[in-house]
């Protein structure tokens, strides 16, 4: 389930946000009318075989989601290094899913400096303690990720992030094609199973 968005418009209703780690991948969710972002689950990353980017198609599938955010980590700076890289990839795997999944659900990558440290940040007043935090931070940080997002969007009134699409079908099979060629964002700017978890 898709809405279709006008050049200057972008997808109503709800949205995933996605925190990609080495270890783990948060998820997070919002409801249909894009107020609020609430961590949804944590999957264990699967490099191997990329159950948990299944998961995520899935996921996208049953609960109805338009539109799925994926963090893209940078510096101050605002320069990318190896954990965008491997965010971008990351996103490119989640869209291969997707599109042989017979879905049009776009994936966009989006800024995410500091989503993890908020996240922390976010559990300590909680009063969650520290040795708690690795079962829910990154679907908190997720959660930051997507709260930004769509936060974006109702301000400006258009899509953000670089849309990631799918690549051709021809060539490798599987995901060896998304792993060989590097992920490409289309130019369209602004334009982390473990268990599931939420801050009591």
């Amino acid at each position: 389930m898709t809405s279709s968005a006008q050049p200057h418009d972008h997808p109503r209703g709800i949205k995933l946000g996605v925190d990609v780690g080495t270890v783990r991948v948060g998820v997070a969710i919002c409801d249909r009318d894009e107020i609020l972002a609430t961590p949804l689950k944590t999957l264990d990353r699967n490099p191997k075989k990329n159950l948990d980017v299944r998961i995520i198609a899935a996921l996208a599938a049953d609960r109805g989601a338009v539109q799925i955010f994926v963090g893209l980590p940078r510096t101050m700076k605002g320069e990318e290094h190896a954990s965008a890289r491997m965010a971008t990839e990351y996103a490119q795997l989640l869209a291969d899913a997707l599109e042989r999944a017979g879905s049009d659900v776009p994936v966009h990558l989006v800024d995410e400096r500091l989503s993890t440290v908020t996240a922390h940040r976010s559990l300590h007043e909680a009063g969650m303690s520290s040795k708690n935090h690795r079962k829910v931070v990154d679907q908190v940080a997720a959660a930051g990720i997507l709260q930004h997002a769509i936060d974006m969007q109702k301000a400006r009134g258009t899509d953000v992030g670089s849309r990631v699409r799918a690549l051709p079908r021809t060539g490798l099979p599987g995901h060896a094609a998304a792993t060989e060629t590097a992920a490409r964002p289309s130019p369209e700017k602004e334009t982390r199973s473990s268990e599931d978890g939420k801050l009591q």
